[in-house]
């Protein structure tokens, strides 16, 4: 499977998954139908899935235009976004495995940005995979808690590092160096996530997209990962875990 990221708004994130031997996509999280489009268009495939991770309008703002020119396609969501998800045919669940235009992915329940947030786990042969997590997780932070608490998303987080250290994250908007720069603040002791931030300062004349994040690097510099880092609360003055990530949300 390869993952081809489509800009679209400001910085908004949309992956089109293809290979080179099908002529049908999956895409994920189309906010705008038109790059997408103009994406199909260009290749001559078709279109044969759509997977939102959440409800709001800058991921699923394309789902109708998309559906009105490939219709009978499925169109995948949380069951909790029924009535919320333009077009949608799938209502999932935590746990269950999906056929996606011949990919097997697995459905994650990770509700924090949103009740019925959720994230979509293609595992490769080689012990990595592929993560499409939406607003949850963004490159030395998490996204607004719009709709859940510390407490929910603690436990989104805790299923996202239990994933395979080499997990490519493909998150929905380009937001790593502004983050990281706000990391630094919180965790000013890690050697690791300030050669992060000076390699990011130096390649961002160029443009180049900073996603995927790769998921032991998020572990490894992300205080929204490191709850349980000694040295990380011991500067913050908080116990292991929940509390640390308590913590942590107040500060974002």
């Amino acid at each position: 499977m390869r993952v081809i990221p489509l800009r679209a708004y400001v910085d908004n994130y949309i992956f089109v998954l293809e290979e080179e031997s099908t002529s049908t996509v999956a895409v994920v999280d189309p906010g705008d139908a038109r790059p997408v489009l103009d994406h199909l268009a260009k290749t001559g495939r078709g279109l044969g899935a759509i997977l939102n991770t959440h409800h709001h309008r800058d991921h699923v703002g394309g789902n109708s235009a998309l559906t009105g020119r490939f219709p009978n396609i499925g169109v995948f969501g949380s069951a909790r976004d029924r009535g919320r998800i333009p077009e949608q045919t799938d209502f999932l669940h935590d746990g269950e495995v999906i056929n996606v235009c011949g990919w097997e992915a697995r459905v994650v329940e990770v509700p924090g940005h949103t009740h019925g947030h959720l994230a979509y786990f293609f595992a490769a042969q080689d012990g990595s995979g592929d993560l499409f997590s939406g607003d949850t997780v963004f490159g030395g932070t998490i996204g607004n808690l719009f709709e859940g608490t510390p407490d929910t998303m603690f436990e989104s987080m805790r299923k996202i590092r239990a994933l395979p250290a080499a997990t490519r994250i493909w998150c929905g908007h380009e937001y790593t160096l502004q983050y990281v720069r706000e990391a630094v603040l919180i965790d000013p002791g890690n050697a690791r996530l300030a050669d992060r931030l000076r390699a990011l300062e130096a390649s961002a004349q160029t443009g180049k997209p900073t996603v995927p994040l790769l998921l032991q690097e998020e572990c490894a510099t992300s205080p929204f990962f490191r709850w349980d880092a000694p040295d990380l609360t011991r500067h913050l003055g908080t116990e292991p875990g929940l509390a640390t990530f308590r913590r942590l949300c107040g500060m974002n």
